[in-house]
Order: structure tokens, then sequence, then C-alpha cells
């Protein structure tokens, strides 16, 4: 299966089980990966027979900067529905979503979920 890649979006949203991630905020970055057949879009070089990334980028944004929710399993699950909902050609998709400062103890260099869902 071919795939489109959208790695690193970074976006400032308000998830979290602590009253502090709610009320203060913080810095995601999430990747997704597309599975679907991209022949038809490689010959006939029109975005209509592919899927427009900047689409992708918009779901994603709307989904982390929206409304808060207390598990990034669940962002990435709202993310990964309304891309399925959103794009018939899209088989598969696999969210990764990085929580690069979570307020816990400890020296890592972030803590993520990464979660795949098909049709």
């Amino acid at each position: 299966m071919d795939k489109i890649l959208l790695n690193e979006m970074e976006f400032y949203g308000y998830h979290g089980v602590f009253q502090e991630e709610n009320k203060l905020g913080q810095r995601f970055r999430v990747s997704v990966e597309l599975h679907l057949d991209l022949r038809k879009s490689g010959q006939s070089d029109q975005l209509e027979d592919s899927v427009n990334y900047a689409e992708i980028y918009s779901i994603t944004k709307s989904v982390v900067e929206g409304e808060p929710r207390n598990l990034v399993e669940a962002v990435a699950e709202d993310i990964s529905s309304r891309i399925l909902e959103t794009f018939n050609a899209v088989k598969s998709c696999k969210i990764t979503l990085i929580k690069p400062d979570p307020p816990i103890p400890g020296h890592y260099r972030s803590v993520a979920v990464e979660i795949n869902r098909s049709r």
C-alpha cells in the first residue's frame, strides 16, 4: 500500500488529566501516515485523485486545538475517525501523537501514543 506522510505537525492544545494542562495548555506534535493507492494520482497528476495534505493538516489542527480531552489517546482517535470519515480513498491511517512536555517527573524526550485504524 502506498503512503502519504505528514510528519511532526506542531500545535498548542489543552489536553490532559491534570487541571494545569487544561488551563495552561502545552505543545503537541502529530504525525499522520495514510495508506492508500496513489497510482491514479501518480498517473493523472491531478490533486482530486489524491488526498490534499492541507486538508489533513486542517483536520489535525482542528482536533488538537479544539475541545480539550483527558487523554491523548482520545485526541488520536478523533483525528483518525475524521480522516477516515472524510476521505474514502484512505484505507487505513496511523496517528502518532507526541506530548513533548508532560507534567511528570523524570528524564525523557517525550511521551507518545500511536494508533492504527482502518476501514
